[in-house]
């Protein structure tokens, strides 16, 4: 899992609440359990018209926000069912960072094992950020892990909570499988003893 120090980039906004995980990646594009390829399908629902084509007037396919990094997005983001794919598709688009007042459990937990920063904020922080990300491609925020921190494009900095285990996580890129890794040693001799201890096994 790539690690995640301090992020620097676009962020877009996304004054909605309750911003469920069908919205985020609709039920049909779920056969796959691949982790890269759903960005082309996320927020498909909102993003393209029964044509296909680019609904211009959603912020992803504004040109400003194109390559945005960050969501600054409204309450219980996340919602619905508890699908994997979501962060899937958020990561795959490019997405590192979303920052709201809140997410739902589930997603939230998922975010963190797949290389996404959920940032929590106060509801006036997240408007303050929600109105620097419309300024476009100009205004950037930065999110630093190390120092908890969201820094508006103005130099307004907001702080936020996080989880030391997962932070840790986050900044050295473990997943479950990372950490699983980092006790090799320890399984192996463990399995060493077994093989001595119980051979009919």
């Amino acid at each position: 899992m790539e690690k995640f120090t301090k992020l620097t980039g676009i962020a877009a906004p996304m004054p909605l609440v309750n911003i469920d995980t069908d919205m985020i990646i609709p039920k049909q594009f779920l056969k796959t359990i691949k982790r890269s390829g759903l960005g082309v399908n996320l927020f498909d629902e909102m993003r393209y018209d029964r044509n296909g084509n680019e609904i211009p007037d959603f912020v992803l396919n504004q040109p400003a926000y194109r390559e945005a990094e960050i969501l600054v997005a409204g309450d219980n983001f996340g919602c619905g069912s508890s699908r994997e794919h979501a962060p899937w598709a958020l990561k795959d688009f490019g997405i590192k960072c979303v920052i709201s007042t809140s997410f739902a459990d589930i997603f939230f937990n998922n975010c963190f094992k797949n290389g996404i920063l959920p940032v929590v904020l106060p509801a006036e922080a997240v408007t303050y950020l929600m109105e620097d990300a419309t300024k476009g491609a100009n205004a950037r925020l930065t999110v630093d892990l190390e120092e908890q921190t969201v820094t508006a494009s103005d130099g307004k900095t907001f702080s936020f909570e996080v989880d030391p285990f997962r932070k840790h996580c986050l900044m050295n890129g473990l997943d479950d499988i990372g950490l699983s890794l980092e006790k090799v040693s320890a399984i192996d001799a463990y399995e060493s003893r077994a093989k001595t201890q119980f051979p009919w096994l």
